[in-house]
């Protein structure tokens, strides 16, 4: 037997070295309008062989008539339930045959309808989307159905103290006669005296091809996309009216705490907040830079007090979300604006020390400014996964119908990174202790009443008021 050990030799390849980086920037759309008034914002996007269709309808909800409010979301859901060429069953269908997905919305900018669809089955589902603008029956049991189904959500929503606390804080921002302080869609009240014929009005009074705008991104490859555009969306007919005025945006910041009671929560859900600028605004990049330093992300400042270092919470997070833009003129700018919030939830017995936390946060910020750490990490983090945001077709068209509705140049979003990655730290400072005041802030607590009033009055951050939950 052989004393001798076997060996073997391993041969290791070379490591991979990255390449250069490749230069990045948002995507561009050309432009174009069809003769029928739409206008046409196209993207290719080779390889996104889903492609994304966003359609703007100019019908605010601040046009909705008096007592029926929710009827611009009842119009939205009901455009995909038949039209003059296929029921309800036949249209879902249809849809279902060529792999697409058609979905509508209602918000204060107007209404919003979405399709994707493999880039195959484009101008099928292109005609679809055509009829459903074009020709939607928006029959009697339809409406009917769809109403029941909105009122069966009110309850649930009232239920949720994430979307209670909006309620309360839209009644209290904003005047009583102003449509941002009801439910975007609608009260028991209102959404009961929809029907057919209230439908039918809203859309003949609102929504033609003249005043929308549609968006379409995707791999072009092989599709003569202008031919099928022409051949659908461009047998859409309507009027020339214009566009619906809108009116501009007040708000009643002063700095008050309103409880909407829950007997026996055992979390308190925090909804602080104010308006503020829009995007039309210069200093709108140093306040998204701001407000994500401020809580953006699990590093941010209230995340680290509130979460990391008391525990009081899950999260909290501060965001600019932006209600309506109009389109600025020479005399008197936009008319539009943003709502500043922070938002989170604590167990009941923290209700009072992480109010108490949060409001040192926002008097240290005042005092002593971001650092120039967390601008760093905050410029990463929104400048350095922008390509991975926008990977897909549905994410680059959701972004440039935004930009349409809130009238803003095509190029927004890529220079909003640049004038990211350029604002400093004094400056990203100066945005988010003006956006976030510690004395004009309107505080929604949803939670028992019972245990929090006493400390929370304790706090002295404005007159508090207790409302049924």
């Amino acid at each position: 037997m052989s004393d001798a050990v076997a060996t073997t030799t391993m041969h290791f390849h070379p490591q991979p070295r990255p390449g250069a980086a490749t230069p990045w920037a948002f995507p561009a759309p050309e432009r174009d309008q069809l003769p029928n008034g739409l206008t046409l914002l196209h993207c290719h996007r080779p390889g996104q062989q889903v492609v994304a269709v966003e359609v703007n309808l100019q019908a605010p909800l601040e046009a909705e008539p008096a007592g029926l409010d929710g009827v611009a979301t009842i119009m939205a859901r009901a455009l995909s339930e038949g039209t003059d060429k296929h029921s309800a069953e036949e249209f879902a269908a249809e849809l279902e045959r060529c792999g697409a997905t058609l979905d509508a919305h209602a918000d204060h900018p107007g209404v919003r309808v979405s399709l994707e669809v493999p880039a195959s089955r484009l101008p099928k589902a292109l005609a679809l989307l055509a009829d459903a603008l074009r020709a939607p029956a928006f029959a009697d049991s339809e409406i009917e159905r769809l109403v029941g189904n909105r009122l069966d959500e009110i309850p649930h929503e009232l239920a949720n103290p994430a979307r209670r606390a909006a309620m309360a804080l839209s009644k209290q921002l904003f005047p009583a006669d102003a449509r941002m302080s009801r439910p975007r869609q609608g009260t028991e009240e209102t959404v009961r005296n929809i029907d057919a014929a209230a439908v039918r009005a809203f859309y003949e009074a609102h929504v033609r091809p003249a005043t929308a705008t549609a968006v379409v991104v995707g791999d072009f490859t092989g599709v003569d996309l202008a031919q099928d555009l022409a051949d659908t969306l461009g047998a859409w007919t309507g009027g020339t009216a214009e566009p619906y005025p809108v009116t501009p945006i007040t708000a009643d910041d002063t700095g008050r705490v309103v409880i909407v009671d829950r007997p026996g929560a055992v979390q308190t859900q925090l909804l602080i907040g104010r308006i503020g600028p829009d995007r039309h605004d210069r200093v709108w990049p140093a306040q998204v830079l701001g407000a994500y330093c401020l809580g953006g992300t699990l590093t941010s400042r209230l995340d680290r007090v509130l979460r990391e270092e008391k525990g009081y919470t899950y999260g909290v997070r501060s965001y600019a979300q932006v209600l309506r833009s109009s389109e600025p003129s020479a005399l008197q700018g936009a008319t539009g604006a943003s709502l500043l919030a922070i938002s989170g939830s604590v167990d009941t017995e923290s209700t009072g020390p992480a109010l108490a936390d949060l409001w040192a946060v926002l008097r240290t910020l005042a005092a002593e400014g971001l650092t120039d750490a967390e601008r760093d990490v905050a410029v990463q983090n929104l400048v350095g996964v922008a390509p991975l945001k926008y990977e897909t077709a549905a994410a680059v068209a959701g972004t440039l119908a935004d930009q349409v509705e809130q009238h803003l140049p095509d190029d927004f979003q890529a220079q909003l990174y640049a004038r990211l990655a350029e604002t400093g730290t004094v400056e990203a400072t100066a945005a988010v202790v003006s956006a976030f005041p510690a004395d004009r802030l309107v505080t929604v607590l949803v939670g028992d009443a019972a245990q929090i009033q006493e400390p929370v009055e304790a706090l002295g951050i404005g007159e508090v008021t207790v409302v049924s939950g």
